[in-house]
């Protein structure tokens, strides 16, 4: 993968403009290397541990995929920032790859399923988030089990605000961002969804609320998220996992919201 190159904003302006008037393959090539970097950060930050059979150059050839047609589709006149633009098609495209490998195995899934739905009835039973040792007692499971399973679906499942799905349309976190000026019942719909994801975020045991913040705002690595918390890698993965876990659930309860 190509380092960046280094380009001022008022030339990066200067080929948008040439790429877009002419189509100058020179302007294309030298935008998809200035932005190269975007395909690494986004696919360092999908994943902790690589999943069993996934290799990090798949996930940067699919990223460059995104890159590309990122290039290709932006329109400087929107007012948007290229790499936000950039990112949602870059993280879209490796997560498409990987959901089209179909490698995580039924149990995975069952697992993901039977978690969540422990999450949810303890809430509503406590009037609070469960702890681990509750949810291992509601499982009938050990607390090393509960990591295992927290290990195995964070992997596999890529758990991420931008790849969970709901409503009807399965719809994206990610897909909610407008990539035109909203009308009035497009910013009223937008602005009771980011309501509905902030309170559901506010929800979380403190450790979750921080790992989600670290992650998602400061766009920190798990690794880092670790130091942080003064925790392992892992142990930052699977509070992630939690806190994801936690969301679908109560997301759920705002389908409305999401038609």
């Amino acid at each position: 993968m190509p380092e960046a190159t280094t380009i001022n904003e008022t030339e990066i302006a200067r080929l948008w403009r040439e790429y877009k008037d002419s189509r100058s393959p020179k302007a294309r090539r030298l935008l998809i290397e200035r932005f190269a970097h975007l395909v690494s950060i986004t696919a360092g930050r999908l994943l902790g541990p690589l999943p069993s059979g996934i290799e990090r150059d798949d996930l940067i050839s699919s990223g460059i995929v995104g890159l590309i047609k990122a290039v290709d589709q932006f329109d400087p006149e929107r007012g948007i920032k290229f790499e936000t633009y950039a990112i949602t098609l870059i993280r879209g495209a490796i997560l498409e790859m990987l959901r089209g490998d179909d490698w995580v195995p039924r149990l995975v899934r069952d697992q993901q399923k039977q978690l969540k739905n422990a999450y949810v009835k303890l809430e509503v039973q406590l009037g609070r988030p469960a702890t681990e040792e509750e949810i291992v007692e509601e499982l009938g499971i050990t607390l090393d089990k509960l990591d295992k399973m927290l290990l195995n679906i964070g992997r596999a499942n890529l758990l991420s605000l931008d790849d969970m799905r709901m409503g009807s349309e399965q719809q994206r976190v990610s897909d909610l961002v407008p990539t035109d000026a909203p009308g009035p019942l497009d910013s009223v719909a937008m602005r009771e969804r980011k309501r509905a994801l902030a309170a559901s975020i506010d929800k979380l045991p403190d450790r979750e609320r921080l790992v989600v913040a670290l992650y998602y705002h400061e766009g920190l690595t798990f690794k880092e998220i670790g130091a942080v918390l003064n925790v392992s890698e892992s142990r930052a993965y699977q509070l992630h996992a939690q806190a994801v876990l936690r969301l679908r659930g109560y997301l759920e309860n705002e389908a409305e919201l999401f038609p």
